[in-house]
């Protein structure tokens, strides 16, 4: 996959993410296409698999838990 689809795959994945988790998230469109791509970076997503994408959203939503934690602190 290359440089553009990385990067809208993440963004996706990522607006996702954002959508499935309750609460407010302020970030904007930069900061969901890196969580998306860092969803994707956990690992749990293969190219190719059907199912890897419901793994990098889940990775997501755990990136999004974390910052909430931080930005809190």
């Amino acid at each position: 996959m290359g440089i553009l689809g990385t990067l809208l795959i993440g963004l996706l994945i990522g607006a996702v993410a954002r959508f499935l988790k309750p609460g407010e998230q302020p970030m904007g469109w930069g900061m969901t296409l890196l969580l998306g791509i860092g969803g994707q970076a956990l690992g749990i997503y293969r190219a190719g698999q059907p199912a890897g994408f419901v793994g990098a959203v889940l990775g997501a939503i755990v990136l999004l838990v974390v910052f909430g934690y931080l930005r809190k602190s």
